[in-house]
């Protein structure tokens, strides 16, 4: 162990606390057994438990989330008195397991609830330390002067909402605000996975508001998830709380775009990709390539369109995924031989509104880049873009516009920089 020996015996003193307040919770509350339904409802916990596993395999995330929804139904008052100190906290991470075989030997129900809260506090410090509503004491209006300046810019100009989505996408495969940096030819922005990539003004007009309220509290790289967040509800799409405290980075170079999706990947790449920076399947499919909700309300340009349309074998041809109703359509507004930079709707339907219409064009092959159509190849992929369309999807779920703005929040933990690391930059696109 690496606490000191009074630090140890602090955080050992707290748990046994713990240990004997769930003891007398559970003797004042009608004495709690194990198999407790095993005569009324004999499957109730292989049901729980089934559900459980279904919802875990999906989303990973949902083990941390069901430990935190347990302790606050259950600790939330107790808690509430207790102030946990970094040595403590410490503990939680170091520890957690250990002491989780320590607690299994209590032969009572109510210890491992105190295991659970242990490992959900490790889960969340193990996290970043992200909060919803970081800046409420140090810059109240924070939130409220960047959605402002996200309106005035969407009102101005449409495809800002679909700009700002894919700034975020591009600069969360690291959430630290190093795309912004203007630093030469070597700058992350200058990477070519990062081509077309835009809205740095908008962001630049942010944190100067944000600098004339309360200089240098808001970090470039929050300013960047909260525009994100207001462009998705500008569009009509869902309204969510994203946690910020991320700081900005110190380093931008064009190596740290190395392991962005690319178009032309293939479903096997975009799943490893994924995968290497902590998301999910399901995460895949709501924000692969240009973030779906962008591609749901963006256009594209014709340079990443071209080669399914014209050569997608060696010998030449079509990709055969796309619908043989739309491929004309596709070679007429970017022929083979017409402008690269030709830009065309992501979604013919409602490009100008956040749906999940870009799922069922994936499904139905009217999807217009390769990376989107390569997602209904796979079996895993596929069944997820499926469950949104199912006979009783609409009443149970999966619901498109929730499942949205969880990915849009897992994404927001990738690579974080939080506490003491980085800065806080008073311009965006220079560090300080």
């Amino acid at each position: 162990m690496a606490l000191k020996k009074s630090n140890y015996n602090k955080a050992m003193a707290l748990v046994l606390a713990l240990i004997i307040l769930s003891y007398s919770i559970a003797i004042s509350q009608g004495l709690l057994r194990v198999g407790f339904y095993s005569q009324t409802c004999p499957n109730a916990e292989a049901i729980v438990s089934s559900v459980v596993q279904e919802a875990i395999t999906s989303d990973f995330n949902v083990a941390a989330i069901l430990l935190r929804l347990h302790f606050h139904d259950c600790f939330v008052q107790f808690l509430l008195s207790i102030s946990l100190s970094s040595n403590f906290q410490g503990f939680a991470v170091r520890e957690a397991p250990l002491l989780v075989l320590k607690i299994s030997n209590y032969n009572n129900a109510m210890a491992l609830v105190l295991a659970l809260i242990i490992l959900s506090y490790s889960i969340g410090i193990s996290q970043g330390q992200l909060r919803v509503g970081f800046y409420s004491q140090t810059c109240p209006d924070a939130e409220a002067i960047v959605s402002s300046v996200v309106q005035e810019a969407i009102t101005s100009d449409f495809n800002m909402a679909a700009i700002l989505l894919r700034l975020h996408f591009h600069d969360c495969f690291g959430c630290d605000g190093s795309i912004l940096i203007d630093n030469g030819p070597n700058a992350e922005k200058q990477a070519f996975s990062h081509q077309g990539v835009r809205g740095f003004a908008v962001i630049e007009k942010a944190k100067a508001e944000l600098e004339s309220a309360c200089r240098g509290v808001v970090s470039c790289a929050d300013i960047v998830a909260l525009a994100a967040r207001d462009a998705v509800a500008l569009t009509n799409g869902p309204v969510y709380q994203i946690p910020t405290g991320r700081r900005d980075g110190r380093i931008s170079n064009i190596s740290l775009a190395a392991d962005m999706p690319d178009v032309t990947d293939s479903i096997q790449v975009l799943k490893a990709k994924f995968v290497q920076k902590g998301l999910s399947d399901k995460d895949l499919v709501l924000l692969s390539g240009l973030v779906k909700a962008a591609h749901s309300i963006g256009t594209t340009a014709c340079f990443f369109v071209k080669r399914r349309l014209y050569n997608f074998f060696s010998e030449g041809g079509s990709d055969p995924a796309i619908n043989p109703q739309f491929l004309p359509e596709l070679q007429a507004k970017c022929p083979q031989n017409g402008d690269n930079n030709m830009r065309l709707p992501m979604d013919d339907d409602s490009e100008q509104t956040f749906d999940d219409q870009i799922l069922r064009n994936i499904r139905d092959g009217f999807a217009v880049l390769e990376s989107d159509a390569r997602l209904y190849d796979d079996e895993s992929t596929k069944s997820i873009i499926d469950s949104y369309f199912g006979f009783l999807s609409s009443i149970f779920g999966p619901f498109f516009e929730q499942d949205f703005a969880s990915a849009m929040v897992n994404m927001g933990y990738i690579g974080v920089k939080t506490g003491s690391q980085g800065e806080v930059r008073h311009v965006c696109n220079a560090f300080n």
